[in-house]
């Protein structure tokens, strides 16, 4: 895979590649500010699915779980410009601004601005400095950021909302949480810190609730959302695999095939 990235700061960056596809589960530690250049990318999250396309901008909310696909489409590599606002930051910025309240609920849509001329502009104009060697200066990023979060603010009045929320996860109802999110194929430190608990109450609330390890748990609620998919909405186990949390199509039809005796294709 010819996968690059550019870093001006490590809060901007140009990423570019040009294989079939990339794919990756994550939670991100800072909400992250795209402006795709070309390509195509898939999001999904617990509750919905977003398709963004050459020349949209979003932006993806810090501490949610998320199933990102990335495609080449026409010929052009998948390229994206991409500007992490950090905490330390945002809490520079709110500290000198008015700003409205958080609500009460945490807020885990991705938000998204098509093409918003001024995103557009402030996010393009650091194309010509990845052209430039040498280190990018501090106070030309922090400006550029500013300029960003100004921007949000100005076209979206609730997006304080998000930018301004600085609490960690705390403790959730684990039924409800692993439910939802089951599909995302994380490690179990990851689920823990996001339900507020450490691996070993992460393992002992989970074996306590659902009488079975989380591993075991996991692969039997991820099968059944596939076979779900497959029988139901008559997809191909290549289309299924990654969106229910399996890393490959062989693992995914070994582990098919033991669970329910035949071959995922024959659920169709």
């Amino acid at each position: 895979m010819d996968f690059q990235i550019q870093y001006l700061t490590p809060d901007i960056k140009l990423s570019s590649y040009d294989d079939k596809l990339f794919k990756t589960e994550t939670v991100f530690e800072y909400h992250m500010l795209v402006w795709f250049i070309s390509g195509e990318t898939k999001i999904i999250q617990a509750d919905k699915t977003y398709l963004f396309k050459a020349g949209d901008i979003f932006l993806i909310p810090r501490n949610h779980l998320a199933t990102i696909i990335n495609y080449p489409k026409d010929g052009l590599p998948h390229k994206a410009v991409v500007m992490h606002l950090t905490t330390e930051r945002l809490r520079d910025f709110y500290s000198s601004v008015d700003h409205q309240k958080k609500n009460s609920q945490r807020d885990s849509s991705i938000h998204s601005f098509s093409s918003h001329p001024l995103l557009k502009s402030c996010l393009s104009s650091l194309i010509p400095y990845f052209e430039i060697e040498g280190p990018f200066p501090e106070n030309i990023a922090h400006l550029k950021i500013t300029e960003a979060i100004s921007i949000l603010r100005e076209i979206d009045p609730d997006i304080d909302a998000v930018l301004a929320d600085f609490d960690e996860p705390g403790k959730v109802d684990l039924i409800n949480f692993m439910e939802k999110n089951y599909m995302f194929n994380m490690p179990l430190e990851r689920f823990g810190y996001l339900t507020g608990r450490n691996l070993s109450t992460f393992n002992r609330d989970f074996r306590r609730i659902f009488q079975t390890t989380p591993q075991r748990w996991l692969t039997q609620k991820r099968l059944e959302l596939a076979y779900y998919h497959l029988s139901e909405k008559n997809k191909k186990p290549s289309d299924v695999f990654l969106e229910v949390g399996f890393e490959d199509l062989s693992h995914f039809s070994h582990a098919f095939k033991k669970q329910y005796g035949f071959a995922p294709s024959l659920a169709r």
